[in-house]
């Protein structure tokens, strides 16, 4: 490792600078991503029918170019530019002066800070960088299930085996220990899951929430989902009352979980030993 890495104010610039662009790519995986596997479905579906697929243009995280939704207008280098392009544009296009979503800075300072965060608080080393993997794919993933509902495959499973290839030299908690998180992890919503079924005939969760609650156990270890689930689910019952009395939220409409579920898990990742030992100390 260079030695001007080792410098933890050097270390940490250099995280936030890079969580910044990678903040500018993973605006782009959550309003393609799920155009990407939408556009599957339809190809297999025309294929159980015996059809030919569908002709579409080339979409990927790649191709084609960013663009305004509005006019057309190709974003340019100048303009994509994480929130400083944003700061000098205004918020609006440049072309047609349409309004860009506040979400784009949003998610870009997140990362960024986050990113920041994680530097100084592993050091240089395979930890932080982990562990700003890990960031990146829970904001990815909590932005995308608040849009759709969704929870990729493509994205909770990788994290899922990361977290149990990092734990083979004991990153974040020994290998045992990840095993059983993430059996722990998807066995316990999975089971709250059949259980409300059973009662009242209705779906409560998706199988993405029992994936991802895999994936924090194969990171962190079987021993943080008690706080990830009770936070993750005191906030989420907090958020859902206020939104049907306040914002007439209807009561059969679904709030996704994966959002809280990633909020608890960044804080399980951060501080959760000190966390379940307050808890635990209380009693």
């Amino acid at each position: 490792m260079p030695e001007f890495l080792r410098d933890p104010v050097a270390f940490t610039f250099l995280a936030t600078l890079l969580g910044l662009f990678v903040g500018s790519f993973l605006n782009v995986v959550i309003h393609r991503l799920p155009r990407m596997m939408e556009r599957e479905w339809h190809a297999q579906a025309a294929e159980l029918r015996d059809e030919p697929p569908p002709q579409q243009e080339t979409f990927n995280l790649a191709t084609p170019r960013s663009r305004c939704p509005h006019c057309g207008h190709l974003i340019t280098a100048l303009e994509n530019i994480p929130v400083v392009s944003y700061l000098m544009l205004r918020g609006r296009c440049r072309h047609c002066g349409a309004p860009i979503g506040r979400r784009y800075p949003v998610v870009e300072t997140l990362s960024a800070v986050l990113s920041g965060y994680a530097a100084w608080h592993f050091g240089a080393g395979l930890a932080a960088l982990g562990a700003m993997a890990f960031l990146w794919t829970m904001i990815a993933l909590a932005f995308i299930d608040l849009d759709t509902q969704l929870l990729p495959d493509s994205l909770t499973l990788p994290l899922l085996w990361l977290g149990l290839a990092l734990n083979l030299g004991g990153t974040y908690t020994d290998i045992a220990t990840g095993v059983v998180g993430a059996m722990a992890g998807y066995l316990s919503l999975w089971s709250v899951y059949w259980l409300f079924k059973l009662a009242t005939g209705k779906e409560g969760m998706g199988y993405g929430d029992f994936k991802l609650l895999a994936a924090i156990g194969a990171w962190l270890g079987w021993q943080m989902l008690p706080m990830t689930i009770l936070f993750s689910s005191l906030v989420g019952a907090g958020v859902g009352i206020g939104l049907i009395v306040f914002a007439r939220h209807g009561r059969s409409v679904p709030i996704p979980f994966g959002p809280y579920l990633a909020g608890a898990g960044i804080l399980a990742l951060f501080w959760g030993r000190s966390l379940t030992e307050l808890y635990l100390g209380s009693f």
